[in-house]
């Protein structure tokens, strides 16, 4: 509190210097400005300026007094109008807890800012009409505001896009159909050793890719590190933009990477990547590529596959849950290129497989809590619904100048 104190009587000070003899010349009783027939006095507006320099908020502070002052009054006029009324134990609750944001006790706080000169009256009332206005949005809107399943995987999904290094790459693949393995080693090597632009990767990539991406010049859209399977990651990572990775096996295949750009962000990677995904497979027949067209276009997410492969032997439809690091690399290149709810068609030969992306979310050492991520989407719709009730109520209100 002793280094608090310095600070807030300072404040106060230089209120008072810039105030003046006029400040003390108005009454400070007299109506400064009157909502629905009730005033703010002179006095609360100067209380609740110097309240607002004290906690240094940001902004024209003359203005946003005001402002505040107003809009005080209608939470408390609504919160009446409708029978919201707080207990004493309720409101000495409110301000022990804005108390302990400075790490003071409520009568610790209401001593420093008693000797900068604001009442208690000043501060009881700011937290009264912020716990009214809590308990009349929640009344009004708390039973009809909904979080779906869905909200709360996006959210978990945006998470995992906080990554330290995001990627765009290019990509060779060579197949390496069983006995061919080293064959395909060789060229892979044969290539990377020709390449030292992005043109060159580009012209290769036309001559002999196998992937999909064949027609986009091998280019991937920009992705985070991290959504990549590991043993490609810690390849990619040593590259400077412009190199050709070494070759890489993958399953059915070799693969060579160009690296395009990288880019850099101040927030934190996590430290693994968990994706659940499913795979649908289908033995080849001339529908097979109808069936599969029908399937992805009634699709939006994993359950959706639930229907089309029903009577189908159990191991054509498999839903797994795995870290990253678990995934094998062929199937994890082809989800670090999904979003949820996004598919792609793999030849197995003899089969075709869907191969759909259903969540990607962070790994931490304590499991994902769904119930908080819930409240943390509620509250802010709860939020953005406040703010439209208080527009409304202000809008509707007489605000007259006495």
């Amino acid at each position: 509190m002793t280094r608090v104190l310095p600070l807030l009587t300072a404040s106060f000070l230089a209120l008072a210097a810039v105030s003046g003899p006029g400040a003390a010349q108005q009454n400070l009783f007299a109506p400064r400005i009157i909502i629905n027939d009730r005033a703010v006095t002179e006095y609360e507006y100067q209380q609740r300026l110097l309240f607002m320099q004290i906690l240094r908020a940001p902004g024209d502070l003359e203005k946003e007094a005001m402002k505040g002052l107003i809009e005080d009054r209608l939470r408390l006029q609504e919160a009446k109008r409708i029978g919201v009324k707080p207990t004493e134990a309720e409101v000495r609750k409110g301000m022990e807890e804005f108390a302990s944001r400075a790490n003071l006790s409520a009568d610790e706080f209401l001593k420093v800012i008693g000797q900068a000169g604001i009442a208690p009256e000043t501060f009881r009332d700011f937290v009264t009409a912020g716990m009214v206005w809590r308990e009349v949005v929640r009344a009004k809107y708390g039973a009809t505001t909904k979080v779906t399943e869905a909200e709360i995987d996006r959210a978990l999904e945006a998470e995992t896009r906080k990554t330290a290094l995001t990627v765009a790459l290019s990509e060779l693949i060579i197949p390496a159909p069983p006995g061919q393995e080293d064959a395909a080693m060789a060229q892979a090597r044969s290539i990377q050793g020709q390449i030292n632009t992005e043109g060159g990767f580009t012209s290769a990539v036309a001559r002999y890719s196998a992937a999909a991406s064949r027609d986009r010049g091998g280019r991937l859209a920009p992705m985070p590190l991290s959504n990549l399977p590991p043993q490609i990651a810690s390849v990619i990572l040593a590259l400077g933009p412009g190199q050709v990775s070494a070759p890489i096996t993958i399953p059915g295949g070799v693969a060579l990477f160009q690296l395009r750009d990288v880019t850099a962000s101040k927030e934190a990677s996590p430290a693994m990547v968990q994706v659940e995904y499913a795979r649908l497979r289908l033995p080849k027949a001339e529908t097979t590529a109808t069936d599969f067209a029908r399937i992805r276009a009634n699709a939006d997410t994993c359950k959706d596959l639930y229907t089309p492969a029903r009577g189908l032997p159990e191991n054509q439809l498999q839903i797994e849950t795995k870290p990253m690091s678990a995934v094998p690399a062929d199937l994890g290149l082809e989800l670090a290129r999904l979003d949820p709810g996004e598919s792609v068609l793999r030849d197995l030969g003899g089969a075709t497989e869907m191969l759909m992306l259903c969540s990607r979310q962070p790994v931490s050492e304590t499991p994902v809590d769904r119930s908080a991520i819930r409240n943390q989407i509620l509250n802010r719709k709860v939020e953005a619904q406040s703010d439209l009730y208080l527009a409304e109520l202000r809008a509707n209100a007489l605000i007259r100048e006495p």
